[in-house]
């Protein structure tokens, strides 16, 4: 990830310019994980690089999901969300 991305949509049209297409549900589900878990962008970026790196691609209900995991183990940051996927062995990273 690129530290100075602040925003989801800046990620996303961060990964698009290096050549990453989203199908055309992506993001919605990228937008309704953030609502629907009340995640901070910081935390839906994390999810999505999670994502990304475990599923070869998006996968919208992984993502909601690991959002979820994340939101109910009170996990707020990237740096959290990494260590926790280790952690729990969740994620190979």
């Amino acid at each position: 990830m690129v530290e100075s991305v602040q925003t989801v949509n800046e990620y996303i049209s961060f990964l698009q310019g290096k050549g990453f297409q989203f199908q055309e549900d992506a993001i919605g589900f990228i937008n309704f994980g953030k609502t629907y878990t009340n995640s901070s962008d910081e935390l839906v970026i994390a999810a999505i690089e999670l994502t990304l790196k475990a599923q070869r691609q998006f996968e919208g209900s992984f993502f909601i999901s690991l959002l979820e995991t994340f939101s109910a183990n009170e996990v707020k940051t990237r740096k959290e969300a990494i260590l926790f996927v280790k952690k729990k062995e969740l994620i190979s990273i």
